[in-house]
Protein backbone atom coordinates (compact mmCIF):
# COMPACT_ATOMS: atom_id res chain seq x y z
CA UNK A 1 0.00 0.00 0.00
CA UNK A 2 1.24 3.37 -0.83
CA UNK A 3 1.85 5.96 1.38
CA UNK A 4 -0.19 8.98 0.48
CA UNK A 5 1.27 12.75 2.04
CA UNK A 6 -0.35 15.74 3.01
CA UNK A 7 0.61 24.04 -20.74
CA UNK A 8 1.45 27.68 -19.76
CA UNK A 9 -1.64 29.03 -18.61
CA UNK A 10 -2.44 32.88 -20.06
CA UNK A 11 -5.60 35.46 -19.53
CA UNK A 12 -6.31 37.05 -23.05
CA UNK A 13 -7.40 40.45 -22.92
CA UNK A 14 -9.62 41.49 -26.05
CA UNK A 15 -10.51 44.58 -26.94
CA UNK A 16 -14.06 45.41 -27.92
CA UNK A 17 -14.83 48.35 -29.44
CA UNK A 18 -19.01 49.40 -30.61
CA UNK A 19 -18.63 52.64 -32.84
CA UNK A 20 -16.46 55.02 -30.77
CA UNK A 21 -17.59 53.55 -27.45
CA UNK A 22 -15.03 51.93 -25.58
CA UNK A 23 -15.86 49.10 -23.99
CA UNK A 24 -13.90 47.76 -21.07
CA UNK A 25 -11.77 44.72 -21.85
CA UNK A 26 -13.34 40.96 -21.13
CA UNK A 27 -11.17 38.31 -20.14
CA UNK A 28 -10.77 34.59 -21.04
CA UNK A 29 -9.52 32.28 -19.06
CA UNK A 30 -6.90 29.99 -22.21
CA UNK A 31 -6.49 26.12 -22.06
CA UNK A 32 -3.39 25.47 -20.49
CA UNK A 33 -0.55 24.45 -22.89
CA UNK A 34 0.72 20.79 -23.06
CA UNK A 35 3.71 21.45 -24.68
CA UNK A 36 5.22 22.44 -20.46
CA UNK A 37 4.67 18.45 -20.19
CA UNK A 38 6.54 17.24 -22.90
CA UNK A 39 9.62 19.84 -23.09
CA UNK A 40 10.20 19.02 -19.37
CA UNK A 41 10.06 15.09 -20.45
CA UNK A 42 12.93 15.95 -22.60
CA UNK A 43 14.50 17.91 -19.91
CA UNK A 44 14.13 14.86 -18.56
CA UNK A 45 15.59 12.31 -20.93
CA UNK A 46 18.57 14.71 -21.36
CA UNK A 47 19.28 15.18 -17.70
CA UNK A 48 18.80 11.44 -16.62
CA UNK A 49 20.32 9.31 -19.54
CA UNK A 50 22.95 12.14 -21.49
CA UNK A 51 23.90 14.31 -18.79
CA UNK A 52 24.30 11.56 -15.80
CA UNK A 53 24.20 8.65 -17.97
CA UNK A 54 21.87 6.51 -15.43
CA UNK A 55 22.09 3.10 -16.57
CA UNK A 56 18.61 2.50 -18.85
CA UNK A 57 16.88 0.24 -16.07
CA UNK A 58 17.34 2.42 -13.49
CA UNK A 59 16.48 5.64 -15.36
CA UNK A 60 12.84 4.07 -15.48
CA UNK A 61 12.67 4.91 -12.07
CA UNK A 62 13.66 8.58 -12.52
CA UNK A 63 11.20 8.86 -15.54
CA UNK A 64 8.49 7.57 -13.18
CA UNK A 65 9.34 9.87 -10.46
CA UNK A 66 9.29 13.36 -12.85
CA UNK A 67 5.94 12.18 -14.74
CA UNK A 68 3.97 11.39 -11.13
CA UNK A 69 4.64 14.55 -9.69
CA UNK A 70 4.25 16.88 -12.92
CA UNK A 71 0.72 14.47 -13.10
CA UNK A 72 -0.37 15.22 -9.47
CA UNK A 73 0.92 19.27 -9.87
CA UNK A 74 -1.14 19.03 -12.94
CA UNK A 75 -4.20 17.25 -12.13
CA UNK A 76 -4.62 19.09 -8.67
CA UNK A 77 -5.37 21.91 -10.80
CA UNK A 78 -7.21 21.00 -13.28
CA UNK A 79 -9.33 17.75 -11.96
CA UNK A 80 -10.55 15.07 -14.02
CA UNK A 81 -8.37 12.47 -12.62
CA UNK A 82 -7.28 10.93 -8.85
CA UNK A 83 -3.60 12.04 -7.82
CA UNK A 84 -1.57 9.28 -7.33
CA UNK A 85 -0.13 11.20 -4.22
CA UNK A 86 -2.93 13.18 -2.01
CA UNK A 87 -2.73 17.10 -2.46
CA UNK A 88 -4.04 20.16 -0.93
CA UNK A 89 -6.07 22.13 -3.64
CA UNK A 90 -5.10 25.55 -4.20
CA UNK A 91 -7.26 28.55 -3.35
CA UNK A 92 -7.96 30.59 -6.21
CA UNK A 93 -7.10 29.93 -9.75
CA UNK A 94 -3.48 28.44 -10.60
CA UNK A 95 -1.51 28.47 -13.74
CA UNK A 96 -1.15 24.77 -14.48
CA UNK A 97 2.09 25.59 -16.64
CA UNK A 98 4.01 26.73 -13.77
CA UNK A 99 2.84 24.00 -11.38
CA UNK A 100 4.36 21.77 -14.23
CA UNK A 101 7.23 23.13 -14.62
CA UNK A 102 8.01 23.07 -11.19
CA UNK A 103 7.33 19.63 -10.09
CA UNK A 104 9.52 18.30 -12.88
CA UNK A 105 12.29 21.28 -12.00
CA UNK A 106 12.49 20.06 -8.56
CA UNK A 107 12.49 16.40 -8.76
CA UNK A 108 15.08 16.42 -11.06
CA UNK A 109 17.05 19.24 -9.22
CA UNK A 110 16.98 16.76 -6.58
CA UNK A 111 18.06 13.43 -7.45
CA UNK A 112 20.27 15.01 -9.92
CA UNK A 113 22.31 17.97 -8.64
CA UNK A 114 25.05 17.67 -10.86
CA UNK A 115 22.60 19.28 -13.76
CA UNK A 116 21.39 21.81 -11.64
CA UNK A 117 22.72 24.59 -13.60
CA UNK A 118 21.14 23.37 -16.82
CA UNK A 119 17.78 23.04 -14.85
CA UNK A 120 17.70 26.36 -13.28
CA UNK A 121 17.86 27.57 -17.19
CA UNK A 122 15.21 25.64 -18.26
CA UNK A 123 12.89 26.31 -15.54
CA UNK A 124 13.49 29.89 -15.73
CA UNK A 125 12.15 30.08 -19.76
CA UNK A 126 9.46 28.26 -18.06
CA UNK A 127 8.42 30.88 -15.79
CA UNK A 128 9.57 33.75 -18.11
CA UNK A 129 6.59 32.48 -20.95
CA UNK A 130 4.14 32.85 -18.02
CA UNK A 131 2.92 36.39 -17.27
CA UNK A 132 3.67 37.10 -13.72
CA UNK A 133 0.08 36.75 -11.39
CA UNK A 134 -1.03 35.19 -8.55
CA UNK A 135 -1.99 32.18 -10.74
CA UNK A 136 1.06 31.89 -11.37
CA UNK A 137 2.39 31.65 -8.08
CA UNK A 138 -0.29 29.64 -6.66
CA UNK A 139 0.79 27.00 -9.51
CA UNK A 140 4.36 27.06 -8.30
CA UNK A 141 3.22 26.47 -4.65
CA UNK A 142 0.85 23.45 -6.27
CA UNK A 143 4.16 22.47 -8.21
CA UNK A 144 6.74 22.69 -5.05
CA UNK A 145 4.16 20.46 -3.05
CA UNK A 146 3.58 17.69 -5.91
CA UNK A 147 7.56 17.02 -6.03
CA UNK A 148 8.00 17.34 -1.91
CA UNK A 149 5.01 14.76 -1.62
CA UNK A 150 6.98 12.68 -4.00
CA UNK A 151 10.33 12.92 -2.96
CA UNK A 152 9.08 12.59 0.88
CA UNK A 153 6.95 9.23 -0.29
CA UNK A 154 10.18 7.35 -2.51
CA UNK A 155 12.51 7.79 0.64
CA UNK A 156 14.05 4.55 1.67
CA UNK A 157 12.44 2.84 -0.92
CA UNK A 158 15.43 0.72 -1.13
CA UNK A 159 17.21 2.26 -3.88
CA UNK A 160 20.60 1.63 -3.81
CA UNK A 161 20.75 -0.82 -1.30
CA UNK A 162 23.42 -3.17 -0.38
CA UNK A 163 22.25 -6.02 -2.21
CA UNK A 164 24.67 -8.50 -4.37
CA UNK A 165 24.23 -11.24 -6.51
CA UNK A 166 26.02 -14.33 -5.09
CA UNK A 167 25.60 -17.65 -6.72
CA UNK A 168 27.94 -20.60 -7.88
CA UNK A 169 28.99 -20.74 -10.94
CA UNK A 170 27.68 -24.11 -12.55
CA UNK A 171 25.84 -25.10 -15.87
CA UNK A 172 22.74 -23.07 -16.44
CA UNK A 173 23.90 -20.40 -13.94
CA UNK A 174 24.59 -16.98 -14.33
CA UNK A 175 28.03 -15.52 -14.29
CA UNK A 176 29.69 -11.93 -15.04
CA UNK A 177 30.21 -12.14 -19.03
CA UNK A 178 33.25 -10.78 -21.60
CA UNK A 179 34.54 -8.68 -21.86
CA UNK A 180 34.29 -6.77 -18.91
CA UNK A 181 33.09 -9.69 -16.41
CA UNK A 182 31.58 -6.91 -14.01
CA UNK A 183 28.83 -7.78 -11.37
CA UNK A 184 25.50 -7.61 -11.67
CA UNK A 185 24.06 -3.99 -12.11
CA UNK A 186 21.95 -2.61 -9.66
CA UNK A 187 20.75 -5.98 -7.95
CA UNK A 188 18.96 -3.57 -5.52
CA UNK A 189 16.54 -2.70 -8.14
CA UNK A 190 14.70 -6.38 -8.24
CA UNK A 191 13.58 -5.18 -4.41
CA UNK A 192 12.78 -1.70 -4.40
CA UNK A 193 9.59 -0.34 -3.22
CA UNK A 194 7.31 -0.36 -6.94
CA UNK A 195 5.71 2.62 -7.98
CA UNK A 196 2.42 1.07 -8.31
CA UNK A 197 2.58 -3.32 -7.98
CA UNK A 198 2.13 -4.87 -4.39
CA UNK A 199 5.46 -6.30 -4.97
CA UNK A 200 8.04 -6.96 -7.29
CA UNK A 201 7.57 -10.50 -7.67
CA UNK A 202 3.86 -9.94 -8.11
CA UNK A 203 3.56 -11.91 -11.03
CA UNK A 204 4.35 -15.64 -12.01
CA UNK A 205 6.59 -16.80 -14.04
CA UNK A 206 6.92 -19.74 -16.50
CA UNK A 207 10.79 -19.37 -15.76
CA UNK A 208 13.46 -20.35 -17.93
CA UNK A 209 13.43 -23.79 -19.76
CA UNK A 210 15.57 -26.35 -18.46
CA UNK A 211 19.01 -26.67 -20.38
CA UNK A 212 18.60 -30.30 -21.02
CA UNK A 213 14.89 -29.85 -23.06
CA UNK A 214 14.39 -29.51 -26.36
CA UNK A 215 12.97 -25.87 -25.84
CA UNK A 216 16.06 -25.00 -24.72
CA UNK A 217 18.20 -26.52 -26.98
CA UNK A 218 15.73 -24.35 -30.35
CA UNK A 219 16.20 -21.70 -28.47
CA UNK A 220 20.50 -22.28 -28.18
CA UNK A 221 20.17 -22.63 -32.09
CA UNK A 222 18.41 -19.83 -32.66
CA UNK A 223 20.83 -17.62 -30.88
CA UNK A 224 23.96 -19.63 -31.50
CA UNK A 225 23.00 -18.90 -35.25
CA UNK A 226 21.25 -15.45 -35.62
CA UNK A 227 23.02 -13.72 -32.78
CA UNK A 228 27.01 -14.07 -33.95
CA UNK A 229 29.20 -11.51 -34.35
CA UNK A 230 30.87 -13.50 -36.92
CA UNK A 231 29.55 -15.90 -39.25
CA UNK A 232 25.85 -15.34 -38.58
CA UNK A 233 22.68 -15.88 -40.49
CA UNK A 234 21.44 -12.99 -40.16
CA UNK A 235 20.54 -10.74 -43.50
CA UNK A 236 21.71 -6.80 -43.42
CA UNK A 237 18.19 -5.73 -42.98
CA UNK A 238 18.13 -7.84 -39.91
CA UNK A 239 21.50 -6.51 -38.38
CA UNK A 240 20.41 -3.05 -39.16
CA UNK A 241 16.68 -3.83 -37.03
CA UNK A 242 19.17 -5.28 -34.07
CA UNK A 243 21.53 -2.04 -34.06
CA UNK A 244 18.34 -0.72 -33.99
CA UNK A 245 16.95 -1.08 -31.01
CA UNK A 246 20.39 -1.59 -28.58
CA UNK A 247 19.86 1.95 -27.77
CA UNK A 248 18.34 3.18 -24.51
CA UNK A 249 14.82 1.88 -24.79
CA UNK A 250 13.39 4.43 -22.33
CA UNK A 251 14.75 7.38 -24.44
CA UNK A 252 13.52 6.06 -27.16
CA UNK A 253 9.56 5.26 -25.99
CA UNK A 254 8.96 8.89 -24.09
CA UNK A 255 10.60 10.28 -27.19
CA UNK A 256 8.03 8.35 -29.62
CA UNK A 257 5.35 9.14 -27.01
CA UNK A 258 6.26 12.99 -27.06
CA UNK A 259 5.91 13.03 -30.69
CA UNK A 260 3.01 11.02 -30.61
CA UNK A 261 0.75 13.54 -28.16
CA UNK A 262 2.33 16.59 -30.63
CA UNK A 263 0.30 14.50 -33.42
CA UNK A 264 -2.49 13.74 -31.33
CA UNK A 265 -3.64 17.30 -29.72
CA UNK A 266 -4.67 15.87 -26.22
CA UNK A 267 -4.80 18.85 -23.52
CA UNK A 268 -2.53 19.14 -20.58
CA UNK A 269 -4.22 16.92 -18.40
CA UNK A 270 -4.18 14.22 -20.75
CA UNK A 271 -1.00 14.47 -21.45
CA UNK A 272 0.34 14.51 -18.14
CA UNK A 273 -1.75 10.88 -17.57
CA UNK A 274 -0.31 9.73 -20.65
CA UNK A 275 3.69 10.32 -19.58
CA UNK A 276 2.85 9.17 -15.69
CA UNK A 277 1.12 5.55 -17.38
CA UNK A 278 4.14 5.09 -19.38
CA UNK A 279 6.88 5.88 -17.03
CA UNK A 280 5.16 4.25 -14.41
CA UNK A 281 4.34 0.86 -16.04
CA UNK A 282 7.77 1.06 -17.44
CA UNK A 283 9.73 1.83 -13.81
CA UNK A 284 7.53 -1.65 -12.70
CA UNK A 285 8.05 -3.60 -15.11
CA UNK A 286 11.87 -3.00 -14.84
CA UNK A 287 11.64 -3.62 -11.25
CA UNK A 288 9.68 -6.84 -11.73
CA UNK A 289 12.39 -7.96 -14.03
CA UNK A 290 15.38 -7.63 -12.02
CA UNK A 291 13.55 -9.89 -9.17
CA UNK A 292 13.30 -12.30 -11.91
CA UNK A 293 16.74 -11.74 -13.06
CA UNK A 294 18.13 -12.19 -9.38
CA UNK A 295 15.81 -14.99 -8.49
CA UNK A 296 16.75 -16.95 -11.53
CA UNK A 297 20.09 -16.12 -12.78
CA UNK A 298 20.12 -17.52 -15.65
CA UNK A 299 23.13 -17.57 -17.89
CA UNK A 300 23.72 -15.45 -21.20
CA UNK A 301 23.83 -17.30 -24.38
CA UNK A 302 27.84 -15.97 -24.50
CA UNK A 303 28.21 -18.54 -21.36
CA UNK A 304 25.32 -21.24 -22.46
CA UNK A 305 27.66 -21.43 -26.20
CA UNK A 306 31.23 -21.34 -24.89
CA UNK A 307 30.27 -23.86 -22.48
CA UNK A 308 27.63 -25.72 -24.14
CA UNK A 309 29.76 -29.28 -23.59
CA UNK A 310 28.42 -28.99 -20.12
CA UNK A 311 25.22 -28.64 -20.22
CA UNK A 312 23.88 -32.12 -20.38
CA UNK A 313 21.71 -31.08 -23.69
CA UNK A 314 22.76 -33.84 -26.65
CA UNK A 315 21.19 -30.89 -29.16
CA UNK A 316 23.55 -28.50 -28.33
CA UNK A 317 27.32 -28.01 -29.08
CA UNK A 318 29.95 -26.02 -27.77
CA UNK A 319 31.97 -23.13 -29.50
CA UNK A 320 34.65 -21.72 -27.27
CA UNK A 321 34.93 -18.78 -29.47
CA UNK A 322 31.24 -17.85 -30.14
CA UNK A 323 30.93 -13.81 -29.51
CA UNK A 324 27.37 -11.72 -29.74
CA UNK A 325 26.66 -8.66 -32.07
CA UNK A 326 27.40 -6.51 -29.01
CA UNK A 327 28.62 -6.34 -25.84
CA UNK A 328 26.53 -8.60 -23.33
CA UNK A 329 25.29 -6.62 -20.79
CA UNK A 330 26.39 -7.10 -16.88
CA UNK A 331 23.04 -8.94 -15.40
CA UNK A 332 21.39 -12.30 -15.90
CA UNK A 333 19.53 -13.20 -18.88
CA UNK A 334 15.95 -14.15 -18.42
CA UNK A 335 13.61 -12.19 -17.96
CA UNK A 336 14.94 -10.03 -20.88
CA UNK A 337 14.78 -5.53 -20.02
CA UNK A 338 13.92 -4.69 -22.81
CA UNK A 339 11.18 -7.32 -23.40
CA UNK A 340 9.60 -6.08 -20.20
CA UNK A 341 10.32 -2.50 -20.98
CA UNK A 342 8.33 -2.99 -24.88
CA UNK A 343 5.54 -5.12 -23.32
CA UNK A 344 4.82 -2.58 -20.76
CA UNK A 345 4.84 0.35 -23.27
CA UNK A 346 2.99 -1.05 -26.23
CA UNK A 347 0.22 -1.91 -23.37
CA UNK A 348 0.11 1.80 -22.62
CA UNK A 349 0.34 2.49 -26.46
CA UNK A 350 -2.75 0.70 -26.93
CA UNK A 351 -4.60 1.90 -23.94
CA UNK A 352 -3.73 5.62 -25.52
CA UNK A 353 -4.47 5.08 -28.91
CA UNK A 354 -5.68 1.56 -29.45
CA UNK A 355 -3.73 -1.40 -30.51
CA UNK A 356 -3.92 -1.30 -33.81
CA UNK A 357 -3.70 2.29 -34.03
CA UNK A 358 -0.75 3.66 -31.79
CA UNK A 359 0.97 5.11 -35.09
CA UNK A 360 4.40 5.62 -33.50
CA UNK A 361 7.39 6.85 -34.89
CA UNK A 362 10.67 5.60 -33.20
CA UNK A 363 14.34 6.59 -33.72
CA UNK A 364 17.69 5.32 -32.46
CA UNK A 365 20.17 7.15 -31.81
CA UNK A 366 22.61 3.95 -32.68
CA UNK A 367 21.40 3.79 -36.10
CA UNK A 368 20.12 7.89 -36.38
CA UNK A 369 17.02 6.31 -38.32
CA UNK A 370 13.27 6.52 -37.37
CA UNK A 371 10.65 3.31 -37.62
CA UNK A 372 7.28 3.86 -37.78
CA UNK A 373 5.25 1.48 -35.90
CA UNK A 374 1.39 0.79 -37.03
CA UNK A 375 0.51 -2.16 -34.72
CA UNK A 376 1.93 -2.60 -30.62
CA UNK A 377 1.72 -6.28 -32.31
CA UNK A 378 4.50 -5.35 -34.85
CA UNK A 379 6.43 -3.28 -32.20
CA UNK A 380 6.29 -6.37 -29.83
CA UNK A 381 7.13 -8.92 -32.09
CA UNK A 382 9.95 -6.77 -33.88
CA UNK A 383 11.93 -5.81 -30.87
CA UNK A 384 11.59 -9.45 -29.47
CA UNK A 385 13.62 -10.69 -32.68
CA UNK A 386 15.81 -7.68 -32.27
CA UNK A 387 17.33 -8.99 -29.02
CA UNK A 388 17.59 -12.34 -30.31
CA UNK A 389 19.62 -10.91 -33.26
CA UNK A 390 22.01 -9.04 -31.01
CA UNK A 391 23.26 -12.19 -29.35
CA UNK A 392 21.91 -11.08 -25.65
CA UNK A 393 18.40 -13.65 -24.97
CA UNK A 394 16.70 -16.25 -25.35
CA UNK A 395 13.55 -16.42 -27.31
CA UNK A 396 11.91 -17.77 -24.09
CA UNK A 397 13.66 -14.86 -21.76
CA UNK A 398 12.35 -12.55 -24.56
CA UNK A 399 8.50 -13.61 -24.54
CA UNK A 400 7.94 -14.13 -21.17
CA UNK A 401 9.30 -10.99 -20.45
CA UNK A 402 7.20 -9.05 -23.05
CA UNK A 403 3.84 -10.17 -21.43
CA UNK A 404 4.93 -9.56 -17.63
CA UNK A 405 5.56 -5.27 -19.41
CA UNK A 406 2.15 -5.92 -20.37
CA UNK A 407 0.88 -7.62 -17.53
CA UNK A 408 2.46 -5.03 -15.31
CA UNK A 409 0.93 -1.67 -17.13
CA UNK A 410 -2.43 -3.72 -17.04
CA UNK A 411 -1.90 -3.83 -13.51
CA UNK A 412 -0.69 -0.08 -13.14
CA UNK A 413 -3.25 0.84 -15.86
CA UNK A 414 -6.15 -0.14 -13.16
CA UNK A 415 -4.99 1.15 -9.84
CA UNK A 416 -3.46 4.35 -10.87
CA UNK A 417 -4.54 7.65 -12.52
CA UNK A 418 -7.81 6.66 -12.64
CA UNK A 419 -11.23 9.74 -13.37
CA UNK A 420 -12.13 11.15 -10.36
CA UNK A 421 -15.78 9.52 -9.82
Amino acid sequence: MRITLPAFSAVAAAGLAASVIAVPPATATQPADPAVVTTWNAIAARTILTENATPVPVSTLYFGFVSIAVYDAVVTIEGRYQPYLRQPRPRGRASAEAAAATAAYRVLSYYFPTSAQNLAADYATSLGDIPDSRAKNRGQAVGETAASSLIAARAHDGRGANITLDVVPAPGVWRPTPDAFAPMLAPWLGFVRPLALRTPAQFRLHGPDPITSKAYARDFAEVKTMGAKDGSSRTAAQTETALFWNGPASGQYNAALRERLSRRGMDIVRTARAFALLDTSEADALIACWRAKYDYAFWRPITAIRLADTDGNRATTADPAWTPLVATPPYPEYTSGHACLTGASTEIFSRLFGARSIDLNVSSPVTSTTRHYATARALDSETKSARIWLGLHFRRAMNDGNQLGHRVATWTASHEFLPRS
